[in-house]
């Protein structure tokens, strides 16, 4: 089974103006097409959605973007740019993984981790970054094996695990897997946290399909997931998915059946597309 996989960022009514903020800090970047609730953009190839849910639910760490940078210049002025009206998380510097390193919450609740890249001549890069905390504190690997499991094409890149003598020691440092083509970063995050998983944040997996639907459906709401509203379903690991028919946006958008399409959407969980394109 293979599907499109992107972010999804939930915000109060400011989709629009966060998305022209990020697009101004990135080379190759732009909005995509946008409506009063979705607005879709890229930054550097990396396809974003941000939708404008209401204060229901507020962006968290839980889930990040970590950015590397070409330059220490390029990584200051990146940072500088992004912590205008936020916090930092932890403050930039120098860290020994990194010549430059730091995490922030920008004035629009969603975090980036900014770091120059490890080798002279490595280009810029983007990828969304899970960070396993409390409940799920020591889980980063085992939802790595998951999630390759679940796509196509997938495999574990890489694992740093905490070094024997640390308290962490076996808990994972860092790693990347990559899902059909799209990278992702985990993280163990030791110590007491207020946050965790959430719809603030989740991932969208585009589906040309019913077949694919009902297959990340069921893969993702077994073994202790949770079956939500309108192609919503969190995993086993409290991470957040939106099984969608590829085709939503156009089908959504359509100036004569848009509407009766959202009616239909706003009473399933698992998306039909069927009743949709019958709506």
């Amino acid at each position: 089974m293979k599907g499109q996989i992107h972010p999804c960022l939930w915000f109060d009514g400011k989709a629009k103006e966060a998305a022209e903020f990020y697009c101004s800090l990135f080379k190759n970047s732009k909005i995509t097409s946008e409506n009063p609730m979705v607005v879709m953009w890229e930054l550097n190839g990396l396809k974003v959605m941000g939708l404008n849910g209401g204060p229901m639910f507020k962006m968290n760490p839980g889930i990040s973007l970590f950015v590397l940078c070409e330059t220490i210049e390029e990584t200051n002025k990146l940072w500088s740019k992004l912590i205008e009206g936020g916090k930092a998380l932890i403050p930039i510097g120098k860290q020994e993984w990194s010549e430059l390193y730091g995490w922030l919450q920008d004035k629009f609740g969603f975090t980036w981790q900014i770091s120059v890249v490890p080798k002279k001549g490595d280009k810029q890069s983007i990828i969304p970054s899970m960070l396993f905390t409390d409940k799920y504190f020591g889980k980063a690997e085992e939802a790595a094996k998951f999630y390759t499991s679940v796509f196509v094409n997938s495999k574990q890149d890489l694992t740093m695990l905490y070094p024997s003598g640390d308290p962490n020691n076996g808990k994972v440092m860092y790693s990347e897997f990559n899902l059909d083509g799209y990278k992702i970063a985990a993280m163990d995050g030791p110590g007491v946290h207020d946050y965790h998983f959430d719809e603030g944040v989740s991932f969208v997996v585009n589906c040309k399909s019913q077949t694919e639907i009902d297959y990340y459906w069921n893969r993702f709401t077994s073994d202790g997931g949770q079956e939500s509203m309108c192609g919503w379903c969190k995993d086993k690991f409290g991470v957040w998915w939106q099984v969608v028919p590829a085709n939503l946006g156009e089908m959504v958008n359509d100036p004569v059946r848009g509407r009766k399409v959202v009616a239909a959407f706003m009473k399933m969980k698992k998306f039909n597309i069927a009743e949709l394109e019958n709506a």
